[in-house]
């Protein structure tokens, strides 16, 4: 009876691709804890506060049972407010956000063109979706405007839908936003941005790289509260005809527990913490520079430019004894090998965080030229 799954992890582990949970040792150079917040006293003390003025931790049931809470409510408002839309809506997680905006907001007879990069919750939506999907080639908005055309040109007479990322999670790089709206506005397509690494780090008071786009009627985007946030939980930012929407033909939203309101009332404490994290930004951007300028100098790798920082490798087995070695000196340094990445570019995912020091920083590319000399030698 369980012989199809036996198979099919033994079929993994032959190629080296089989996973395991280990719990989390060493310097964090792996999470998305950009600012340093998600341990901090300042949300131990929002949430115990929360609880003493009688926040549940539990929701009870769906938003539109006895589900919707007072915290929830005052969140979104209050997103709104933040990110300068006219509506948000609170899911539990960015995984749930996403699919739940590609299954549910393009139609039949809508086509979805996305980055070929995007995250794995949208390919998941978009299989969800009533609407076709297609990619276009990384960052190249000249071969998404070529592949709109084209499908117009072909009888495509309904929406246009772009999926992209702001800061895109493997590679570190940023999307040409400025390009995309405009392509958007000419095309009369909606873009979907997804904010879940650009959130706290970038824009006025962490705002994200789409500030200067939100509020717009053809613009949705969606902030993940689980990373520089330090909390959990994700926000969609959109038009409140579409939030509307949402919530009367959502199945991940309407047929799902509402989310903890202990952990909305902490996604409230952190929206104002990140707005005044000025220092923060400023002492991530420090490392982030620096590591940088130590991998092109020491490891020939370039920067990134990001608080993501990849080291390709290409090879599995080689990306994944490269970063037991590095965990060995004590740091808590990742591999992430296909289908999370193209085949051939296996890497290490360094993340930089407030949760190491700069001479940490410097130490650990120190040691990560060491062992890659042997792996190149």
């Amino acid at each position: 009876m369980l012989e199809r799954f036996r198979a099919d992890l033994a079929g993994l582990a032959a190629r080296d691709r089989l996973r395991a949970l280990a719990p989390r040792a060493g310097l964090d150079f792996a999470s998305n804890d950009y600012l340093g917040l998600a341990e901090s006293e300042e949300l131990a003390s929002a949430a115990q506060a929360a609880l003493v003025r009688g926040v549940p931790v539990g929701a009870g049931g769906s938003r539109l049972l006895r589900g919707n809470h007072p915290e929830h409510e005052a969140l979104e408002e209050e997103a709104a407010r933040f990110f300068g839309t006219q509506s948000a809506l609170f899911f539990s997680a960015g995984f749930s956000a996403n699919e739940a905006l590609l299954s549910t907001l393009p139609q039949r007879g809508d086509m979805i063109f996305h980055d070929a990069l995007v995250h794995a919750s949208a390919h998941d939506g978009m299989r969800l979706s009533r609407a076709p999907h297609a990619a276009f080639a990384h960052g190249d908005v000249a071969s998404l405007d070529e592949a709109i055309g084209a499908w117009r040109r072909q009888g495509g007479a309904g929406r246009a839908w772009i999926v992209v990322e702001s800061l895109y999670s493997m590679d570190g790089d940023t999307a040409p936003l400025e390009a995309l709206v405009g392509l958007a506005d000419r095309r009369e397509a909606f873009l979907i941005i997804d904010e879940a690494h650009a959130t706290g780090v970038y824009g006025r008071g962490g705002r994200g790289l789409a500030t200067g786009f939100e509020g717009r009627e053809n613009v949705v985007t969606l902030h993940t509260c689980g990373k520089a946030l330090g909390v959990s939980g994700a926000l969609v930012c959109l038009p409140a005809i579409l939030r509307d929407f949402l919530v009367n033909r959502c199945r991940n939203f309407i047929f799902a527990t509402a989310p903890s309101p202990l952990v909305a009332a902490c996604v409230r404490a952190s929206l104002k913490l990140v707005e005044a994290a000025d220092d923060r930004r400023a002492a991530l951007s420090a490392r982030v520079a620096l590591a940088g300028r130590e991998l092109q100098r020491l490891c020939d790798v370039a920067p990134s430019g990001s608080q993501v920082q990849p080291v390709i490798i290409g090879k599995d087995t080689r990306a994944m004894s490269l970063a037991a070695q590095m965990r060995d000196y004590g740091y808590d340094i990742r591999a992430i090998r296909p289908p999370t990445v193209p085949e051939g570019t296996a890497r290490l995912r360094l993340s930089l965080t407030l949760n190491v020091s700069e001479a940490q920083v410097v130490q650990m590319v120190a040691d990560l030229s060491r062992e890659l000399s042997k792996v190149h030698a």
